[in-house]
Order: C-alpha cells, then structure tokens, then sequence
C-alpha cells in the first residue's frame, strides 16, 4: 500500500509545478505585451505616424507600412517615397526583434545611419535608396546574418565600403551606387550568391580584384563611373551568368581579356572611356547575344573585325574616338538588328561599304572625322541620321539626302551644292522652266500694273496709322534684342523660318541636339539647337541653353584647320586672336556667370569662326552649372538596372 505521506509530497510537487508553469505563462504573457508596447512607443517617437495617432487607432500593426507577424510583433516597415524627414537616430531599432524587412526608399531622411541596426539578427532585406544620408556605413551591419538585399543608392555616404560586408553571405542584391565612397574594393569572393553588385558612381580606386571572378551567380556587374585602374581581371570570364557588365568611365588599362568571349549570355557591354588599348579581339564577337557594344574613347588600333558580323543581335556598335586604322568590313551588315553606328575620330581608309546602306533598321550613322573615299552609297532609309563629315568623299549627294552642309563638311571634292541626278532628268526641268517661262510673261505684266494700283491705295490708308504706331511700344521678336524682346514672337518667327522644325534646315545632329539654320523675318540669318529630352535633374541647365546663336559661315575651327589653304591664312596675329576669344568666352562663363557654367568639351569642333575669322565658343550640350552648395564631381547619368531586375529577383525567389 502507498503510504498516505507519500501522496501528500506527490500532490505538493504537481501543486508547485503547476505554479512555476502559471509564473512562467503570466511572465511571457507580460514579456510579450511588453515586447509589443515597446515596439508601439518607438513608431510613435519617429513621428513618421502622426496621423495614425491622431485617430485614435490603437493598433499599431494597421498603420500605414506596417506588418506585424502571427504573434503581433512588427515584422516589415514599408514606407517608400512617403516624404519621411529627420534623422534615422530618432527611431529605436533596438525595440524590433522581430523585424525582417525594413524600406525606407525616396524618402528626405538625413544624418547617418545608426551602428544599433547591426542588432536585427532577424533583418532580410534594408533598403534606405535616395534619401540624404551621410557618413560612413557602419561596419556593424556586417552582423546581420540573414541580410539578402542591401540598397544605400542615391545618398551622399562616405568613407571606404567596410570590409565586414563580406559576412553577408546570403546577400543577393548590394547596391551602394551615386554615393561618395572611395577606397577599394573589399574582399568580396565569398558572396557566391550575389546577383547584383552596383557600385558605380561613387570614388572607388584600387584595381577591380580578381576574386570578383567567385560572384559565379552575377548577372549584373556595375562599377563605372570610378577611379578604377590597372588591367580588367581575366577572372571576369568565370562570370557565365552575366547579362550586364558596365566599366565604362574608369581607368582601365592593358587589352581585353580573351575570355570574355565565353559570356554567352552577355547583352550590354560598355568599356567606353578607359585606357584601354591594342586590337578589338575576335573573341569579342562570338557574344551572340550582345545588343550594346561600347568600346569608344579608348586606344584601341588595328582593324575592326571582320568577324563582328557574328553579333546578329546588335543594336548599338560604338567605336569612336580611338586609333582604328584600315577599311570598314563589309561584314558589319550581318547585323541585321543595328540601329545606330558611331565610328567617328579615327583613321578608317577606303571606301563605305554600300552594304550598310542596305541594312534596313539602321536609324544613325556617324562616320565623320576617317578618311574615308571613293561616293556616297545608297541608303535604303532615306531618313537615317547621317554624319560624313571631315573625309576625303567624293562626287555628289544624292538627292534623296536632305541634310545640312555641316554633315557634309570637309569633303573638299565633294559637290555639296550639286545633288547627284540624271541628265535626262536635268533636261527635263529645263525644257519645263522654258515652256513656264513663256507663258507666265503674258500673265505677270497685266498683274504687274494692277498691283502697283493696289499698293498706291494701300499706301494711303496706312499713313494716318504710322503715329499711333510710333507712339505705341511694339514688342520684338528679335532674338539679339533686350529691348521689348517677346519670346513668344521670336518662337512664332523661329517655327514659321524653320517651317516647324523641317529636316532641310538641319545643319548638325549630336548627342544632345540638333541644330537648324533659319533666315529670320528681319533677315538675319541665326543657328538654334532644338535639344533631345534630357534627364529631369537637368532641366533647370536645359532651360538655360534652349536658345539661339548667329549663324557661323566659316564653320568648325577643326574643319578650317584641315584645309591647308585656309590654314596657311591664318597666321600667328589671327591664331592668337582666336585663342584669346576662346579665353574671354571661357572667362565669362567661370566668372561672369552666376551660377558658373562648366562647358566640359571645348574642342576645335565647337570652335566656330565668323568672317571675319572671329572665335566663337559654341554646343553647350554637355555643359553643367556649378552649384556651389553640391559636390564638383559632374556625374554620367545612366539607367541603373537594379529598379529593373529587383523586383524580377524577388518574385522567382518567392516562386521557388
């Protein structure tokens, strides 16, 4: 039999095991409403949920951006573009545990970003883009373990990327790009899953390490935009998964690595502004999928390919300004999907391969500044944009070829004047002007007799209006005039001179513009540029220059200097009278102007000289303001790729 004092001392145990449970349960009970208090407390402190409170709504996990998990706690703060201003210091991430998923983008927040975020083990994606930040990036966010996209573009950070980033290991997304970072590139080779790393637009040095060749899963590397030296590691070609490789605006040295060539899925390659010199390898053109090649503003000599036909899918081939030598393949047609061809500023020789005429979506074509010979070929669209200037061709334009004189300078035994047509048709024009001729004289003099009536009458009436007139104050449309200037007149006369912008008065396409050439009601003969559309931050700069200049009968200083005629007039009074107005427009823009205007491309090309052999600087395309209260550095604004493949990223993941 069980002893009585035994059943006693086994009822006291459950008794008090069963208190120790209720202390526990109460205890989490208050731990965990507590943990949710404390959470509600620091939403209210940041004051970016000022109207939530003003509602009386007690519930913190139905305010805007929030997401609480099963339990209650916060586990995403989404609050992008909701013009949030202050200092992330004010928000206690210390009190979100449980946080996952903090977006914070397009917002007005500024100071630094606080070390206390290295404490959400939990954190899977921290994305603080196009806010005001500034400092460094503590080097505590190397703590969050379970971080997989890092987003900081578009701020003004500092200081060198932190070397801990490298413990990110499941990061598939790291973009510190248009900041002002500098120092090298960390030790990165371990972040295998990496997808995308963006990091241009910042003052990163150093060499690009070859342990980027680990990133086996990258499908986009961007890092233009730097200081970057030395040569492009051939560990690049381990890459097989990329899709988008930017190095462009560095300086990058030596030759490109051979295998490159084994990208198979490669679609945009730039390299453009570097130093990188010797051949343009024919591995290159085995990318069958490339639709952007950039080499230009390099030292690349030699020939271009004959294999580059081998990239059927290109759209964009850009070669210029460097030292190619030789003939243009007629291989290059093979690419059937071009649009746009750039080969100016080198030593190209021979004739243009009629072939390219023929290549049907061709939409630009600029092979000025070669030496190229022989005709002008056919082109199947008549309408391409094309550039021939500062070559040796020869013979006529034809006359489908309505284009400016300037697209055709410098081609000294090219008829410019004479477009290139039949006799037959000549002598079929003359015989019909004859027979015209002879019939409007038997018209013209009786209409001739009734007009000069007519005008006399006309005469009359307006005299008794010129006093009311000359004391009237008349707004003018002269472009060149302060005085009573009326923009609205002058763009009703600029449209109504250039018949809305007709294509016959174009005399320049570039980059930025076009410029027309128009005889104003009052005679004078004027050059405007209509510019393309530009990136939204500049429009305030755009606004500045949308206007008009005289027009300038001598030309380019480049295309005068390569005449020798005209070169051996200007002697050493007329040269130096040159440089010296060059230095006086320079000076006004410096100086003069407020704020400070930076032309950023003078050259002989934008050198424009009038009769009297007078300098004139000219294309302010790529000119900036300097803002005094921003960073000097005038940054390239490109597309950045992340907007576009995030989201893709993120949805097969979740898929998966």
């Amino acid at each position: 039999m069980v002893s009585s004092s035994f059943i006693s001392s086994r009822v006291v145990m459950i008794r008090a095991s069963l208190l120790i449970i209720c202390h526990f349960a109460i205890t989490s009970d208050i731990f965990v409403s507590s943990s949710h208090q404390l959470e509600r407390e620091a939403l209210i402190k940041s004051g970016w949920w000022g109207n939530q409170i003003a509602s009386n709504n007690s519930d913190h996990c139905n305010w805007d951006g929030v997401t609480c998990n099963t339990a209650g706690s916060i586990s995403q703060i989404h609050l992008t573009g909701n013009r949030l201003k202050g200092e992330l210091n004010k928000f206690n991430f210390s009190c979100f545990r449980n946080l996952e998923s903090l977006i914070l983008s397009h917002n007005n927040l500024c100071g630094s970003i606080p070390s206390q975020m290295g404490a959400l083990s939990k954190l899977r994606y921290l994305e603080i883009s196009q806010n005001h930040l500034s400092g460094v990036i503590p080097p505590g966010l190397g703590r969050l373990s379970n971080l997989e996209v890092l987003n900081l573009n578009g701020n003004s950070l500092t200081g060198g990327i932190p070397s801990t980033i490298s413990n990110l290991t499941k990061l598939i997304v790291l973009a510190l790009s248009r900041n002002e970072l500098d120092g090298p590139v960390p030790c990165i080779g371990n972040l295998s899953n990496l997808i995308i790393l963006s990091l241009h637009s910042n003052k990163i040095t150093g060499v690009l390490p070859h342990e980027v060749g680990n990133l086996r899963n990258l499908i986009s590397l961007d890092v233009r935009n730097n200081y970057l030296i030395g040569p492009i590691p051939p560990t690049v070609s381990h890459l097989t998964n990329l899709s988008y490789l930017y190095l462009n605006s560095n300086q990058f040295s030596g030759s490109i690595p051979l295998g490159i060539g084994v990208i198979d899925g490669l679609q945009r390659l730039d390299l453009s502004l570097n130093d990188i010199q010797h051949s343009i390898p024919n591995e290159l053109t085995r990318l069958s999928q490339l639709q952007y090649l950039s080499l230009s503003s390099n030292l690349f000599s030699g020939q271009i390919p004959s294999t580059i036909g081998g990239l059927t899918n290109l759209e964009c081939l850009d070669l210029s300004n460097n030292k190619l030598t030789g003939e243009i393949p007629v291989e290059i047609s093979n690419c059937s999907e071009l649009q746009i061809i750039v080969l100016r500023n080198n030593s190209l020789i021979g004739n243009i391969p009629p072939e390219i005429g023929e290549m049907p979506l061709l939409q630009h074509c600029d092979l000025s500044h070669n030496n190229l010979s022989s005709t002008i070929p056919e082109f199947l669209n008549q309408t391409i944009s094309l550039d021939l200037s500062c070559n040796d061709l020869q013979g006529k334009i034809p006359s489908y070829l309505q284009y400016p004189q300037q697209n055709f300078d410098g081609n000294f035994a090219l008829d410019i004047f004479t477009p290139a047509s039949s006799e037959t048709e000549d002598v079929a024009v003359d015989e019909k002007s004859n027979k015209m001729g002879m019939n409007l004289i038997g018209i013209i003099l009786p209409i001739t007799a009734l007009l000069i009536l007519i005008l006399e009458i006309f005469l009359l009436k307006q005299k008794n209006k010129i006093s009311q007139l000359m004391t009237t104050p008349i707004k003018s449309g002269d472009v060149f005039s302060i005085w009573n200037y009326d923009g609205k007149i002058a763009f009703e006369d600029i449209i109504k001179a250039t018949e809305d912008f007709d294509i016959k008065y174009c005399i320049g396409t570039g980059g930025y513009g076009s410029v027309y050439r128009a005889q104003l009601a009052g005679g004078k003969i004027v050059a405007l540029k209509k510019l393309h559309r530009s990136e939204p931050e500049e429009s305030t700069f755009i606004n500045s220059f949308h206007n008009e200049a005289q027009y300038m009968k001598r030309g380019s200083l480049f295309c005068f200097l390569r005449n020798d005629d005209e070169a051996a007039a200007l002697d050493w009074t007329k040269r130096m009278n040159i440089v010296k107005g060059i230095a006086n427009a320079l000076s006004h823009l410096h100086h003069d102007c407020v704020p400070s205007i930076v032309h950023r491309d003078i050259s002989s090309n934008n050198i424009l000289l009038n009769l009297k052999l007078e300098a004139f600087v000219a294309d302010f395309g790529t000119a900036r303001l300097l803002q005094y209260d921003s960073s000097y550095r005038t940054i390239r604004h490109i597309v950045f790729l992340y907007d576009v493949l995030y989201p893709f990223i993120l949805k097969n993941r979740a898929q998966s």
